[in-house]
């Protein structure tokens, strides 16, 4: 029985650079089911790893820059909340990604809305139409 237990499992690898907090948050939260390569720089390539976090950290950057422009924040957290889901519906069904030949991440994963052009306003008539759909 002791013999299954032992098996070794492998673990989901967390890859920080040396900013403190990011360890100590680790250390309370997933330190049982994962584990933690702390201290490694931006250009992590000549380590040997694979990936690098170049992309959510320019997508952090981008978030400071909007909520700096806009005059008082936040005031709660489903603000905070709306804000962050219309980033997260534009980034993947209205932006193209050079990266894909132009196309947006549900284009790529073959999610076909039928926007065409004016997407954020499609997407925003698609939701309401759900929305008034769903009171009856």
């Amino acid at each position: 029985m002791l013999n299954r237990c032992k098996k070794e499992r492998k673990l989901i690898t967390f890859v920080s650079d040396k900013f403190g907090n990011y360890e100590a948050a680790w250390s309370n939260l997933f330190s049982r089911v994962t584990k933690l390569l702390f201290g490694v720089p931006i250009a992590c390539h000549k380590f040997g790893l694979e990936h690098n976090n170049n992309a959510i950290e320019r997508e952090n950057g981008n978030i400071k820059d909007r909520i700096k422009t806009m005059r008082g924040g936040f005031e709660n957290f489903e603000g905070a909340e709306a804000f962050l889901n219309l980033r997260h519906i534009i980034h993947n069904f209205v932006n193209p990604h050079q990266g894909i030949k132009g196309r947006t991440p549900a284009e790529e994963a073959e999610i076909d809305l039928e926007l065409g052009r004016g997407k954020i306003l499609k997407i925003i008539q698609k939701r309401a139409q759900e929305m008034h759909h769903s009171l009856r």
